[in-house]
């Protein structure tokens, strides 16, 4: 097994509190948790194999990606599976204090994932929200909504709890200003990731069909599944030449 892939409780049991990790997901986590819908788990033995195989191959076309792209990144990946119990079908990218990023895969979501190529556009995917530095801008759009909203309170008299609700409220609003966008970014940068190690995004897109749709609420995290599956046609067509 590539060294790199981690047991995140693992990882959280042997660094403790001075590690300088911090696993607090991505306010644009992605993909969102798969629906119980539709195909069931693989074979254990072929999900492994499945996972293990897809890093072998994804992380250094990711590495590579994310130096040409973003030099002022970290660009050294770290993938982990989260194996907490309880945790939901998911992905998600974060990244340590040293901004290391780290790609998280929850034990459900490996199971799930029918094929290698679904494996490796949601890395893809994943990969891009730290390429495309989409963390950092978040957090900037959620401090920058805490601040006006929070001023904004302030100046109208609000009580110290009127002013935290403001904040709040602002912060969360900010962070998801952007989000469906960096979605999107995201989807087109996985495709061309996982195109380029040599796996079929249009096939491992299909997930989007074990989805539940988040429609076009103007709040949501997530766009809709249709536009998530036209930027990945489209994306495979302009790499392809058509």
């Amino acid at each position: 097994m590539p060294r790199r892939i981690a047991s995140l409780a693992a990882l959280l049991t042997l660094l403790g509190g001075c590690s300088g990790l911090v696993l607090t997901p991505q306010p644009l986590p992605g993909p969102v948790p798969l629906a119980q819908i539709g195909a069931g788990p693989v074979n254990g033995a072929t999900a492994a194999r499945n996972f293990v195989d897809v890093v072998s191959r994804m992380e250094p076309v990711v590495e590579r990606e994310c130096w040409l792209r973003s030099p002022q990144l970290n660009c050294d990946f770290l993938i982990v599976v989260d194996d907490r119990p309880g945790e939901p079908a998911n992905a998600f990218q974060t990244q340590d204090r040293s901004g290391r990023p780290i790609i998280a895969f929850t034990l459900p979501l490996i199971a799930e994932a029918q094929n290698q190529d679904e494996l490796a556009f949601i890395m893809g995917h994943e990969a891009g929200h730290h390429i495309l530095g989409h963390l950092q801008r978040t957090q900037e759009s959620a401090m920058t909504g805490a601040l006006i909203l929070g001023t904004l309170a302030s100046l109208g008299g609000g009580s110290d709890g009127a002013i935290t609700q403001a904040q709040q409220i602002g912060a969360t609003v900010g962070a998801r200003r952007y989000s469906q966008e960096f979605e999107l970014e995201a989807d087109q940068l996985g495709t061309e990731i996982a195109y380029d190690a040599g796996f079929d995004p249009a096939r491992g897109a299909l997930f989007f069909d074990r989805l539940p749709d988040p429609g076009d609420s103007f709040l949501g995290t997530h766009p809709p599944n249709a536009d998530r599956a036209a930027t990945v046609r489209d994306t495979l067509a302009r790499l392809r030449g058509y």
